[in-house]
């Protein structure tokens, strides 16, 4: 036990966070590039499921973050299995963005690794700055304080400019839509 606290840097609550956030997104992928997106979905809403109740079970409340990452995500991946759509994305915005096949494959792709990324990322700066506690603007900033305008200020605008980014590249796979009334 000597050897895992001293190698393994994480306490038991930031490894169910770590887990519980991570562990989903984790089995998804890898189930999904062995069986396909069917049995990545299930594999998506299981371990969502398992990471809530072991969340609320270990740590005693219902963390409130991954209750609302968990429910998007199996809000989506229901959806996903009802529509049997493979490209979720095309689904959602298949009115507005006309690619073909290969050009959806790879937006579905770039957004999965982006948003992994920022999972990632996520983390770091949440154990990163998890007891940091500094004065400025007349105002004591906490840990979680650093973390929220790290969300507001780096995430959400690389998201945007990401997403532009990602319009962009897969001009290359738009297919042209006759300037028709109502296409407009």
């Amino acid at each position: 036990m000597e050897w895992l606290t001293k190698h393994y840097p994480f306490n038991r609550i930031q490894t169910v966070n770590i887990l519980g956030e991570m562990g989903p997104l984790v089995a998804m992928f890898l189930v999904n590039g062995i069986w396909g997106i069917a049995a990545g979905t299930w594999a998506l809403i299981g371990t969502t499921l398992i990471a809530l109740i072991a969340t609320l079970a270990i740590l005693g409340r219902p963390p409130v973050m991954p209750f609302i990452a968990g429910a998007v995500s199996i809000t989506f991946g229901v959806l996903t299995l009802i529509t049997a759509d493979r490209n979720f994305f095309r689904f959602v915005f298949g009115t507005t963005f006309h690619y073909t096949q290969e050009g959806w494959n790879k937006l579905t792709a770039n957004l999965a690794w982006f948003f992994l990324a920022t999972a990632a990322c996520n983390e770091a700066v949440r154990i990163g700055f998890e007891h940091t506690q500094f004065w400025a603007l007349n105002r004591l900033f906490t840990g979680v304080d650093v973390w929220i305008l790290f969300k507001l200020f780096v995430v959400m605008p690389m998201t945007a400019i990401y997403l532009w980014w990602q319009v962009r590249v897969l001009q290359r796979y738009r297919i042209p839509v006759e300037n028709k009334p109502g296409n407009q």
